[in-house]
């Protein structure tokens, strides 16, 4: 996902968000924020119990600090207890933010024009807290602690980033159900504003045909019955679910690169050692479907499993018969069947394609943006800047969804 989309997605100043609670924040006495290495945090005990409960865990920040972008340099924030104890990590990563990347046709013309005199036009020195592939999160004992760690972690990274000459500084991609708990970061000087949403869907019925005659309109099921029929024309798919990819990342890795290669927005560009990483260091929370047709693989997903809920990460396709075959609508009701047998209640999708997710009945998963330039001035102009270059502007399908106003609180 481009970063613009992480930093550029603004409501209008009408659009406000609500703070749910607007009781002061109270930090225990001695409590505190630092910020450390990787090598500093390995030797602290608790790092091992961080983000437990989370789908993407310890492990995960690892995996993406060993596998992707090596020219990010990725730090910790350590909040310790009176005892000098570790009781909090935040992760984080530095590097130099194109702005502007996620704008329209238009002003991405006028853009590239004004970089060839000015190549750095728009280009920060930013700090992204949270993780460099996917959504953010707070870690701790529960939403009282967050809230009493969210200002002192902003407040440690906002002096790290004037140690580091970053100018911008972005709690990258945090999900809606942070807001009371990180709303003391306006007092700091944060913006808070929607970034690209996930979406999720209720997978509480018997099974995929179940969930089409319950959960789905008339035409939305005949739409989608059609797609099936028209599949059927073809040989037929063949679905494996798998732990290890490594026999099959030959094969895996160019269709998840030509998924990527058609994406309009991008960050993230997942290595085959990030996928060989999964299978290693998180079995238990990985699975990999593969699809063949007459003993080729034509289609992957990555999923993640956490609790009722199962999380559709990154797929890949073999763009020669995905549209002939609907290789993503008989993806999903692959993983959908398998999910409902295997007990879970949610799928979950990260951003972006959302046209045919709001034809299968999606709900939005907002997720938001703290943004804040170390330079009060600059700061002011960002905040009543970013309306006009916020990009769900040139996604139709965002406003179809019923909560679309989530995006905003």
């Amino acid at each position: 996902m481009s970063m613009l989309s992480d930093v550029l997605l603004a409501p209008r100043a009408s659009e406000a968000p609500r703070t749910v609670d607007s009781r002061p924040v109270v930090v225990p006495r001695g409590v505190r924020a630092d910020i450390v290495t990787r090598e500093e945090l390995a030797r602290l005990p608790y790092w091992h119990a961080a983000f437990a409960g989370q789908r993407k865990d310890r492990r995960y920040y690892e995996l993406v600090e060993d596998t992707l972008h090596p020219e990010f340099a990725h730090r910790y924030c350590v909040v310790r207890d009176a005892q000098d104890q570790a009781i909090a990590v935040q992760p984080f990563f530095l590097l130099d933010q194109d702005v502007l990347a996620g704008t329209g046709e238009r002003v991405a013309a006028l853009i590239a024009r004004v970089r060839k005199l000015w190549p750095r036009f728009f280009t920060m020195r930013t700090i992204m807290v949270g993780s460099v592939a996917g959504e953010g999160h707070l870690d701790g004992d529960d939403a009282s602690a967050h809230r009493r760690h969210a200002p002192l972690i902003a407040q440690a990274i906002l002096d790290h980033a004037k140690r580091e000459r970053a100018g911008l500084v972005v709690f990258k991609e945090f999900p809606s159900e942070y807001r009371d708990a990180m709303a003391s970061l306006g007092e700091l000087g944060f913006t808070r504003v929607p970034s690209m949403p996930m979406t999720k869907l209720s997978i509480d019925y018997a099974n995929f045909d179940d969930y089409t005659r319950r959960g789905l309109t008339g035409w939305q099921r005949r739409d989608l019955n059609r797609k099936f029929r028209q599949a059927e024309k073809f040989d037929p798919l063949k679905l494996e679910v798998v732990h290890d990819l490594a026999p099959h990342i030959d094969e895996v890795y160019p269709l998840y690169l030509a998924v990527y290669a058609r994406s309009k927005l991008h960050f993230e560009k997942l290595s085959k050692e990030f996928f060989l990483g999964l299978a290693k260091r998180m079995p238990d929370k990985v699975r990999f479907f593969l699809w063949r047709q007459n003993g080729k693989i034509v289609a992957f997903t990555y999923c993640m499993v956490n609790g009722d809920a199962v999380y559709g990460e990154y797929i890949g396709f073999d763009y020669d018969v995905a549209l002939k075959l609907h290789l993503y609508h008989q993806a999903f009701r692959d993983i959908v069947n398998w999910a409902i047998r295997n007990g879970y209640k949610w799928f979950r999708s990260s951003g972006l394609n959302y046209d045919p997710k709001l034809r299968l009945r999606h709900e939005l998963d907002p997720l938001d943006l703290y943004v804040k330039h170390t330079s009060p001035l600059i700061n002011f102009g960002l905040a009543r800047a970013l309306p006009y270059l916020e990009p769900t502007h040139n996604d139709k399908t965002l406003s179809k969804f019923p909560n679309y106003k989530d995006l905003w609180g």
